[in-house]
């Protein structure tokens, strides 16, 4: 599973020494991969707040002060490899910040408007969109990312907004970057081409605005940073069909993705939970369903800081805001457990290797029943994704046999009725 790290706001120093401290908890938690938010200095001008946008990048090849050293990051990498963490950092590929040290060097890097003034993308007035129409730019970027895997050591990147940066690019980065160690590549894009080159995952959007649709409706679901396609169908209703719209996202998905891609599941992310709400906003009593959901289904579970705690308040995006409460309860046993059936159940395996699908279909439009599957290896799971009791009547096979409730731990007969959002996982 994928951590991200806010590092401005995971302690009260702000600090990547300080950070480090965390890294026995987040080993006891289960984490793999440690995703940081960008370290590199942040854009005076036209900043936004006091602090400003970790994705207005002043200098590429450079630490934030306010974070440490490059030689903290250092250290900081080291340990975390000893610990057997991988590390990604963000990287930022389709804009910088608006006194980027590119700016002056090279003004002919960035697009332009009909009266050659630099221009932003979308409403980020503190950014700058690069041309990747010039190729000395592709080189100096190409060259900034080998940077900190030639002198950090990290094991990959989380690109920005990856759908706004030419896919060939991507494919030559790859490429280029494999040669000095293997990489992974998370994307911000929901774009099937980037996974047949360039990266191994992309983000799982469209689930994500699903449940809050299957929470909200589908008046009040979409308030994305971003427009993603939406289903108009139903939109004069409230009435959603969570195993439905569930089936026909997933048979999208398999038909689009290589089969070796993996998608990011998530119910919360830093854009989420500053610019949407947190996931108890969009996800009430759900929640826990769909973070099943998310550990369960193909792909691979992301936790954002503070959500292994219950951490249940938005976090400034712009200003120094108070770190989280760091003290484990019942929340982070929890995903704790959820990542230990990851880790354990070979059938939860992302890509192509872990188990297929098996529906169990009701006559109950909420219920979502399914198993992965391999020989030494299944998981079932049953899930009300409504808020109404669901007595389970199957339409054709039921599952059969003995399994283990696995987190009662115990051998245990499968349900007959399921309460408002219930979750069970069973393994055998």
């Amino acid at each position: 599973m994928i951590y991200e790290v806010n590092l401005r706001q995971y302690t009260d120093e702000g600090t990547i020494k300080a950070f480090q401290n965390h890294l026995p908890r987040l080993k006891e938690l289960g984490v793999d991969i440690l995703w940081f938010m960008p370290i590199n200095p942040i854009s005076e001008k036209n900043r936004k707040g006091k602090l400003g946008s970790y994705y207005a990048v002043k200098n590429y090849k450079e630490v934030n002060p306010e974070f440490g050293t490059i030689a903290d990051f250092k250290e900081m990498v080291e340990k975390a490899h000893e610990m057997g963490f991988k590390v990604i950092l963000d990287w930022v590929a389709n804009h910088t910040g608006c006194d980027n040290v590119w700016v002056k060097k090279h003004p002919n890097w960035y697009v332009k408007d009909s009266l050659g003034k630099i221009v932003s993308p979308f409403d980020w007035t503190d950014t700058y969109k690069l041309d990747y129409t010039k190729m000395d730019m592709r080189a100096a970027m190409l060259d900034a990312m080998k940077f900190w895997v030639k002198e950090c050591d990290i094991d990959g990147f989380r690109c920005d907004v990856a759908f706004e940066v030419p896919t060939d690019f991507w494919d030559e980065a790859r490429k280029e970057l494999d040669s000095i160690k293997p990489m992974f590549m998370l994307a911000e894009a929901e774009k099937p081409e980037l996974n047949k080159k360039a990266f191994d995952m992309s983000y799982n959007w469209p689930l994500k605005d699903l449940m809050t649709k299957i929470v909200k409706g589908p008046k009040d679901a979409g308030k994305a940073q971003y427009v993603h396609k939406k289903d108009s169908a139903d939109s004069e209703t409230n009435k959603v069909k969570a195993a439905e719209e569930l089936d026909k996202l997933l048979a999208h998905q398999d038909s689009i993705f290589p089969k070796d891609a993996y998608l990011m599941n998530h119910i919360t992310n830093h854009d989420l939970n500053s610019w949407e709400g947190t996931e108890f906003d969009r996800l009430g009593e759900g929640v826990r369903a769909f973070a099943v959901l998310t550990y369960t289904l193909k792909g691979m579970p992301l936790i954002y800081t503070g959500q292994e705690v219950g951490m249940n308040r938005a976090l400034k995006f712009f200003e120094k805001d108070k770190a989280p409460d760091w003290t484990k309860n019942e929340t982070f046993e929890f995903y704790k457990k959820l990542n230990e059936l990851k880790h354990t159940q070979a059938a939860l395996s992302a890509g192509d290797k872990g188990g297929e699908m098996v529906r169990y279909f009701t006559d109950s439009p909420n219920v979502y029943i399914f198993a992965r599957k391999l020989p030494a290896s299944e998981v079932l799971v049953y899930l009300n994704l409504g808020k109404e009791p669901a007595t389970l009547s199957f339409k054709r096979n039921a599952p059969i046999g003995v399994f283990k409730d696995y987190f009662l731990g115990k051998k245990a007969h499968l349900p007959v009725t399921l309460a408002p959002w219930e979750y069970k996982v069973f393994v055998r």
